[in-house]
């Protein structure tokens, strides 16, 4: 489905239905061990909790990030070159992209995908108001599928350039990312570019504390995707029944995020029980830590070659700007 919002402004709706949100949930719950992917978190309660653990003191990622890419905007800019159509995979609150647009000189073509539909047309209209000569899309879908691309985003448009922050791509088991990585080459095609963020290794206190902050906001955020599943599949989780439990597993490279069940019990989900033994977990999210040369063999395999990478002081966390071999 295509919406015009504004004239600025065009909304594609291509948000999987209920019912293969109810599959894939079902499928992961049945499982052993249990789990559910990330994207679930991001309904519109979850996005801007989200956006809340991106300020917390303990949170580094996403202030490192915008910071490396305040510095080094002009040169990315040079890169990217001025025609280019910016697709941005996961867009939140849309505030990374706007020190690539003012780089850009606030105008050219930008995609933003992300699965909260709400969130994605309120931050992308704020986008659409603040730049009025941007040609700007707003597109509701799974961008962990493979999708099509507004053709008239792309008619007549320069580079392609994926930009997918946040260190996002950490959420996909090392084989899963390649794959992604690899569909996402074959969508730039021939000259296209990819920008994007990943998280560095690094002393595992301070992982440890960017997932368990101490205002207990990463809690809320991991619970409320029960809350979502109470709401969406007429589920009857008990919240108060559930600890949040992050940790860093040194052997595989990733922080794991999980929902422990306090007690033996049962929770439908709809028509379907889903029985929890005391201390089972439902696995919500991996988040893996690179170092640079891991991050660039990974793409390599994919089809990517780094052009350039820049890091911080601290090495805490990296960009890399690659071009589709």
């Amino acid at each position: 489905m295509k919406t015009s919002l504004t004239q600025e402004l065009t909304f594609i709706d291509l948000h999987p239905a209920a019912g293969d949100l109810r599959d894939e949930v079902l499928a992961g719950l049945r499982g052993t061990p249990k789990a559910l992917a990330p994207k679930l978190f991001y309904d519109l309660k979850g996005s801007e909790l989200f956006e809340r653990i991106t300020g917390l003191p303990e949170y580094y990622p996403t202030r490192t990030e915008i910071a490396i890419l305040e510095t080094r905007a002009p040169e990315i800019a040079e890169l990217m070159g001025e025609d280019c159509v910016l697709i941005e995979y996961g867009s939140g609150a849309s505030r990374k992209i706007r020190i690539l647009l003012d780089a850009l000189g606030g105008d050219g073509r930008y995609v933003a995908i992300d699965i909260s539909k709400e969130y994605l047309i309120e931050s992308t209209a704020r986008l659409a108001d603040l730049y009025p000569r941007l040609d700007a899309y707003a597109v509701c879908a799974d961008y962990s599928r493979p999708l099509e691309l507004p053709e008239a985003a792309l008619e007549g448009a320069g580079r392609r350039v994926v930009f997918f922050p946040g260190s996002t791509i950490g959420n996909f088991a090392p084989a899963e990312a390649q794959d992604f990585l690899r569909t996402t080459a074959d969508q730039l095609g021939t000259g296209g570019a990819l920008l994007i963020g990943c998280d560095l290794k690094k002393d595992h206190a301070k992982l440890n504390a960017a997932y368990n902050d101490a205002e207990g906001v990463t809690a809320a955020f991991n619970l409320n995707l029960l809350t979502r599943l109470n709401r969406e599949l007429d589920a009857d989780f008990d919240l108060s029944t559930f600890d949040h439990l992050a940790f860093y597993n040194d052997d595989a490279g990733r922080i794991e995020m999980h929902l422990v069940s306090k007690r033996d019990q049962s929770v439908c989900v709809g028509s379907e029980e889903i029985r929890f033994a005391q201390g089972e977990a439902v696995h919500t999210e991996n988040s893996y830590k690179f170092t640079v040369d891991e991050f660039q063999t990974l793409a390599a395999n994919a089809g990517f070659e780094s052009d350039r990478v820049w890091t911080d002081e601290n090495q805490l966390f990296s960009v890399h700007f690659m071009s589709v071999r």
